[in-house]
């Protein structure tokens, strides 16, 4: 199970928020919220925000509303580039330079890790392995 936040004309360039989302990207979510806290970029409060959301989401989506925040992780996180403001500044000898303020789209889908269906699929090829050194040559052969 998955869940997804979303947070719309967020008032910073896509490049700077980027930043931010690389490095929590496939960790915790207890890891993540902490990086997040501390990390000293404005991006990362919103970061933050949407995640908190998006782990919300989750506890909503269960019928048990209680989930174990250490279980989740980020499966996905990505920035997407939002509308720009165009902006005129003048400049000297009566020209203008065009500012353009960007804006971005920021995602955050937040899945629960699934331990035992890896741990049962290593046990079982463990048992097909060959245990002796004639069974080998024998698979060998054929």
């Amino acid at each position: 199970m998955e869940a997804r936040a979303v947070n719309k004309y967020i008032g910073s360039s896509p490049r700077k928020m980027r930043l931010v989302i690389d490095l929590i990207r496939g960790r915790n979510v207890e890891e993540a919220l902490s990086i997040l806290h501390f990390t000293p970029k404005h991006a990362a409060r919103t970061a933050e925000k949407v995640l908190r959301s998006a782990i919300s989401n989750f506890e909503n989506k269960t019928e048990s509303g209680r989930v174990d925040i250490s279980s989740l992780y980020i499966k996905e996180a990505y920035v997407d580039g939002g509308p720009s403001l165009k902006r005129i500044l003048p400049a000297p000898q009566g020209r203008a330079y065009r500012i353009r303020k960007r804006s971005n789209h920021l995602t955050i889908v937040v899945a629960q890790r699934e331990v035992q269906v890896q741990k049962e699929s290593k046990v079982k090829k463990a048992q097909t392995l060959p245990e002796t050194k004639e069974q080998v040559t024998e698979t060998q052969e054929r």
